[in-house]
């Protein structure tokens, strides 16, 4: 009967809206959600099949909800360093918990940024869901993978360590008095058994050859720990020449090999020319003459041969190369007739340093910085892309599952293939329009009161319809 098909199409209509008043209910909810994408529901009609010529069977409707997954919303400044947005397409991908990750355990996407660093360390945000990314290997290589989604791990901050960085560069700009009176001692100066190193003003004999001048250079090991160098000179009666030695200070730093002592690590001279200038090919404190460097053995390499020096045992720190820059740039090792002056001393290497802060930038590499001026990067976000995002599956915590219709993900490093770029200290705003939400409100009311009216009718009909038989 048409008056039933009319009271069904009623009932449609009431379940129908009852649908959308529930998307617009979530949207409502969700309008200061970070990364939260609004839901529409669309209708469409329900058709039954006409049997009867002349008469009409009403069919209803039918509430379909769409997610608009795909749309961006606004990115929004903050004064977290570890709050991200994704300016463009993609999503970041997320675990349920940070450590012990198999096969099964759900991978979910999200566009919600707003991590934080957790008590172990992870990058997890408000909903607890944590931050994959590809982790540096051990050679600082990051290796990515479009396929392989085992091959993410959650980033961890927390475990980084203090940094250090050994010195391989000194740089010196000095200059030698050319007029330097000879020293008094010069006729009894020997590199092994009577040398510069060996000068001992305080001993009760006297030991050594008192240096014309010297420059010390502050360097730092393997390990961070300060270290001091120094380089002494004694003019030699040939014109234009010096003899030099450089030795560790204290003496006991360095275990010195046949030919060394007192902490000795090189022995030669230093020439120049008539112009005052570092003359290389006449230089023999270092063995290659124009590549000036220096080689200290790790603490643990033995006894050192002829000639070398290793760290001393106690230390426990690993072999040294250092670069000397002599001839280079304005200033240099010079002579001229002025006094004997370090202008400057320039040594790259830092000491032990401690974390202090953490910066994700837009390529989406997490770096490490410490307080001495160390930067070290530790991760790369993983960046997620879909044929259909809007066929995502929802999940709670504002997230997502892979489901048939937004077919497989694609791993991309952020701005690549793609995918959006890393917002730094920013966060995605909810899609929602408060404005266009409340004015969909009013309008599910009104259809759904006039749904409940074509009930209400209907059940009038019936009614003068039974009265008939009275």
């Amino acid at each position: 009967m048409s008056i039933n098909s009319a009271m069904l199409a009623g009932v449609s209509g009431l379940t129908a809206n009852s649908a959308a008043l529930a998307a617009i209910s979530d949207n409502i909810a969700n309008v200061n959600t970070v990364g939260y994408k609004r839901s529409s529901s669309a209708f469409q009609t329900i058709v039954t099949s006409q049997v009867t010529q002349g008469a009409y069977a009403a069919g209803g409707v039918l509430a379909t909800t769409r997610q608009f997954v795909s749309q961006q919303g606004l990115l929004q400044r903050t004064n977290s360093n570890t709050d991200l947005g994704i300016a463009g397409a993609g999503f970041f991908v997320a675990t349920e918990k940070p450590e012990d990750l198999q096969v099964g355990d759900a991978r979910l996407f999200t566009r919600a940024g707003s991590f934080q660093v957790d008590d172990l360390g992870y990058l997890q945000n408000a909903a607890g869901l944590y931050l994959q990314g590809w982790i540096v290997d051990n050679d600082g290589n990051i290796a990515t993978d479009p396929s392989d989604i085992s091959r993410l791990q959650s980033i961890n901050v927390g475990t980084v360590g203090g940094a250090a960085e050994p010195t391989t560069r000194v740089s010196l700009n000095a200059n030698l008095r050319s007029s330097q009176t000879l020293s008094g001692d010069l006729g009894t100066y020997n590199a092994l058994t009577n040398s510069m190193a060996m000068y001992d003003p305080d001993a009760v004999l006297p030991t050594g050859v008192k240096p014309d001048f010297e420059i010390q250079m502050p360097i730092s090991d393997s390990k961070g720990g300060q270290r001091t160098l120094a380089i002494s000179f004694l003019k030699s009666a040939t014109p234009n020449q010096w003899y030099a030695e450089i030795r560790a200070i204290p003496a006991s730093d360095v275990v010195c090999g046949a030919g060394l002592a007192s902490g000795q690590i090189r022995t030669g001279t230093v020439a120049f020319t008539s112009d005052g200038r570092l003359d290389l090919d006449n230089t023999t404190l270092f063995a290659d003459p124009n590549n000036p460097s220096l080689s200290i053995g790790a603490s643990d390499a033995g006894a050192p041969a002829a000639g070398t020096v290793n760290w001393a045992a106690a230390l426990g720190v690993a072999d040294q190369d250092i670069e000397y820059e002599f001839a280079t740039g304005a200033g240099g090792l010079t002579q001229y007739d002025s006094q004997s002056v370090v202008q400057a001393v320039t040594t790259n290497g830092t000491a032990f340093g401690n974390l202090t802060n953490v910066e994700i930038d837009e390529d989406g590499y997490v770096t490490a910085i410490f307080d001495n001026g160390i930067t070290r990067r530790i991760a790369q976000v993983a960046v997620a892309t879909f044929a259909n995002p809007d066929g995502l599956k929802a999940v709670s915590g504002n997230a997502y599952r892979v489901s048939e219709a937004s077919g497989g993900f694609n791993l991309k490093a952020p701005g690549t293939g793609g995918a959006g770029l890393i917002s730094p200290s920013t966060l995605e705003s909810s899609t929602v329009d408060l404005s266009a939400e409340f004015t969909g409100l009013i309008t599910t009311q009104r259809a759904y009161s006039a749904s409940s009216k074509i009930i209400t009718t209907a059940d009038e009909m019936l009614e003068e319809l039974i009265r008939v038989k009275r």
